[in-house]
């Protein structure tokens, strides 16, 4: 069986992260910590995570036409990831500011900047690519108009259509039937299922709510304790790797990347979610967002 081809559509955002004791409360500033600059963006991190794991990727994103866009452009094309589908907008390129404290939580400001420049338009002169993908893989950090076109354009054309919701945010109904397999968190999956979501067997139940929406399968990820696959039948558990964490910032992205990647492979959903598993503890062990993305050969699964 040969290896499905994976398109990421999504943002890129430069990161800029201060190490702090304490996350500052409004009006507050905190003296002290370490600052590093580096590349980010849920759809940039989703495609560097896809490609470090052994993914044939190609990433459609837009960027401005200043020294940030310059350098990310560079980054991913030394990333070996397929850049010739990026995009230029007057607008400037985007920019994250992250802030993660002493117990490894964070708080993000995103300026998205070029990112919301990335238009309907722009999906439809990327059609080729979109047509042409095995897997698409989505986020929202992208106009919803555009994760629309896009979602429906790989349906029709018969790709597996992935959608990360996150950041979560108001989505029309008409998306969901486009939706193979559906990545949210507890919280987003309670944001869009109207459900509480703090237990695996409530989180069974809103993803219920979701398939009846006309998503396909779920699989919720529940940070320290694992993921839950949803595909109709009896839902199935998948423990997190028990690990230190020091950085959260990209795991989810790296948990995205790696389940998509390991699809690409023939693998099932269950397999899937465990080699996601173990990509996404590699991550939360070192600090920054593509910087912290493992590559296959730390994966011992």
């Amino acid at each position: 069986m040969s290896q499905k081809s994976i398109l990421v559509i999504g943002s890129s955002n430069t990161d800029m992260t201060a190490k702090t004791h304490a996350l500052p409360r409004p009006g507050e500033t905190v003296l002290g910590g370490v600052f590093t600059m580096g590349a980010g963006g849920k759809g940039a991190n989703q495609a560097v995570a896809a490609q470090r794991l052994g993914g044939k990727v190609q990433f459609i994103c837009k960027v401005g036409r200043d020294m940030f866009g310059d350098n990310a452009i560079a980054q991913y094309q030394k990333e070996g990831l397929d850049t010739s589908g990026i995009l230029r907008s007057s607008l400037p390129s985007g920019v994250a500011l992250i802030y993660v404290d002493d117990h490894a939580e964070n708080c993000i400001v995103v300026a998205s900047g070029a990112n919301g420049d990335l238009s309907e338009a722009d999906i439809e002169a990327s059609s080729a690519a979109i047509k042409a993908c095995g897997i698409l893989l989505l986020q929202l950090e992208s106009p919803i108009p555009t994760v629309l076109k896009a979602a429906k354009m790989a349906h029709e054309a018969g790709a597996m259509v992935v959608l990360n919701p996150a950041p979560a945010c108001p989505l029309p109904e008409e998306l969901f039937q486009y939706i193979d397999l559906f990545i949210p968190n507890e919280t987003e999956l309670s944001t869009f299922s109207g459900l509480p979501v703090n237990t695996p067997e409530e989180a069974e139940k809103a993803a219920a709510v979701m398939q009846r929406k006309g998503v396909g399968r779920l699989i919720v990820t529940m940070g320290s304790k694992g993921a839950l696959i949803c595909e109709g039948g009896p839902a199935i558990f998948v423990p997190a790797h028990k690990v230190k964490a020091v950085d959260t910032t990209a795991a989810g992205d790296t948990f995205c990347g790696a389940l998509c990647v390991a699809i690409s492979e023939g693998k099932s959903l269950k397999e899937a979610a465990e080699f996601a598993c173990a990509a996404s503890a590699l991550t939360v062990q070192k600090m920054g967002a593509q910087n912290s993305i493992p590559f296959r050969k730390d994966i011992n699964i």
